[in-house]
């Protein structure tokens, strides 16, 4: 008789820890799943925040070089102006100076309307392109958003499943332990 209580304790006692170890790796599980999702939301905001600084740095240059092409465009200009001007007043009269100071006055106000519009193109690409890296950013990281949740919430719902299933298997074989011993406890007749 005292064999058989012993017997009965081990099967009984032993089973649901077998069971609970399996609902504690579903655990662990669901927990390694939610800390990659972790992980790719922050590989992902990371990668949308570099694109964007990379688009930024890449409008900001091309502003600089057009500004200083339609810069050095305008001085060499006025430069070449300035010297012709400066040969014809030494060979012409009164009016050759006038009219050569007339052309150095469009010449550079010419000049000066074509920085101006360079500039200002210049600007409002620099502008855009600031534009479409944010928005690329705000996607990667709503995208990553996305993701990340979905990966919690599957997470979540397995973590669920699997405690629910190992605790009807914790109690399917509690109860089978329980009418084993029951069976063999039983008086023959």
């Amino acid at each position: 008789m005292g064999t058989l209580v012993v017997t009965a304790a081990l099967v009984m006692g032993v089973t649901p820890v077998v069971l609970a170890q399996t609902a504690g790796q579903d655990v662990k599980n669901a927990g390694d799943h939610t800390k990659d999702a972790a992980k790719d939301l922050g590989h992902g905001i990371k990668k949308g925040t570099e694109t964007a600084a990379d688009k930024t740095k890449e409008g900001t240059v091309k502003a600089y070089d057009k500004t200083k092409e339609g810069t050095k465009k305008v001085v060499h200009k006025t430069a070449d102006a300035t010297s012709n001007t400066a040969d014809t007043v030494a060979d012409k009269t009164k009016t050759g100076t006038e009219d050569t100071y007339d052309k150095t006055k469009e010449g550079t106000e010419d000049a000066a309307h074509k920085t101006k519009t360079g500039t200002k193109k210049a600007a409002h690409k620099t502008a855009d392109a600031t534009a479409d890296a944010a928005d690329k950013t705000k996607e990667g990281t709503e995208e990553t958003y996305d993701k990340a949740k979905e990966g919690t919430e599957d997470a979540a719902h397995k973590t669920k499943t699997g405690t629910k299933k190992a605790a009807h298997k914790t109690a399917d074989a509690t109860a089978d332990a329980a009418d084993k011993v029951a069976d063999k406890t039983k008086t023959p007749q």
